[in-house]
């Protein structure tokens, strides 16, 4: 039995506590505000990951061209505070390993970091007045903000009915609060799910007739450099075999679908964990480095540090040698939605956005 069930005796606090926090939301005691713009919230109600940076990421492609996309993040474990505006010069340890990534890889969109939601928004519009549309990352539980279109996430591997509440469990709040969604996605699915394992999951799920479902997995794409001074800027993952060594390294909530795609390479692999966004220390670097070490020595040419792209962000400006450096690579990571409902669900979230 996990040693979490001696905190049972808390549970009814916790869900007390919750149950009085929304219920001063819908009586209005706690206000909700509303902007003139459209804004889109994605989160989700279990602790641990369930993929909401790469479905931020997944929103971002989406609207992009048609909109002036701003996103919106508290930039968790970030080193600074208050509202800060990304640009150039931001750093993982400034913005949020999650936000910093972002801004890496859509340069041409406003990227922005508060835990005030509501704050930040207002003084997105305010420095960026040309912005028409919102995302809020990790934003379910911040009801401050009424949003035009509610997405909530849930892992595949740990749907809430599996689940119960903190501190026993690792829902943030009650199945029930899957209602103020407008959309569900099942995430992490495999990506050759069966029918009758959707159909099980539509009927759990039990949507009202307001809300849509919709089911993702995720892909990866080649591996790229992390730093400027490796000359191979994107390794063929169909080239990575049993002649080479890679060091997985990773700082995410759950790592094994990382380790298992890099293990179905056919290459030697090691894997070193950390904390999801583990702030890398020195010793940390040093460790990692004897353990590639260990692991390249006779092959030094077809051996590779392979890291998330979000662990990336976090390692981007620490101080490593040059020659670890251009074996530093990043695997990204996107998300698919299952039987080619992309533009079924871009079609629900324009309609959504405009009603």
């Amino acid at each position: 039995m996990s040693k979490r069930y001696i905190l049972y005796p808390f549970l009814p606090l916790y869900k007390f506590g919750v149950w009085l926090r929304n219920k001063l939301f819908d009586w209005k005691v706690l206000k909700s505000e509303s902007f003139d713009i459209p804004i889109i919230s994605i989160g989700n109600i279990c602790a641990g990951g369930s993929g909401k940076t790469p479905h931020s990421e997944y929103f971002i492609r989406m609207l992009k061209e048609s909109y002036n996309v701003a996103l919106l993040s508290r930039g968790y474990k970030r080193k600074s505070k208050g509202f800060i505006l990304a640009d150039d010069n931001s750093t993982a340890s400034l913005i949020g390993d999650e936000p910093f990534q972002i801004k890496q890889k859509f340069r041409d969109i406003t990227v922005a970091v508060d835990a005030d939601r509501c704050n930040g928004i207002k003084n997105i519009l305010e420095r960026k007045p040309d912005t028409n549309l919102i995302i809020l990352d990790d934003a379910f539980q911040h009801r401050y903000v009424t949003p035009k279109v509610s997405v909530l996430l849930f892992d595949y591997n740990n749907m809430f009915y599996n689940d119960t509440l903190l501190p026993v469990g690792n829902l943030r709040e009650p199945a029930t609060a899957r209602f103020r969604a407008n959309i569900i996605i099942v995430t992490k699915c495999p990506e050759n799910i069966r029918p009758i394992d959707k159909r099980i999951l539509i009927k759990r799920v039990a949507l009202f007739p307001y809300q849509k479902l919709f089911f993702s997995c995720f892909t990866y794409s080649n591996p790229v450099a992390v730093f400027e001074e490796n000359d191979v800027k994107e390794l063929k993952i169909e080239n990575i075999g049993r002649n080479c060594n890679i060091l997985a390294l990773s700082g995410i909530a759950n790592p094994k679908p990382f380790d298992k795609y890099l293990t179905s390479t056919g290459a030697n692999v090691k894997c070193i964990h950390f904390r999801d966004h583990h702030n890398f220390s020195k010793r940390d670097i040093e460790n990692i480095i004897e353990q590639f070490n260990s692991i390249s020595y006779r092959n030094r040419c077809k051996s590779y540090i392979i890291t998330t792209e979000k662990d990336a962000a976090r390692i981007l400006n620490m101080d490593i040698p040059q020659d670890i450096k251009k074996h530093i690579y990043a695997l990204p990571l996107r998300v698919k939605i299952i039987d080619n409902e992309d533009s079924i669900l871009e079609n629900c979230v324009l309609n959504m956005i405009k009603s």
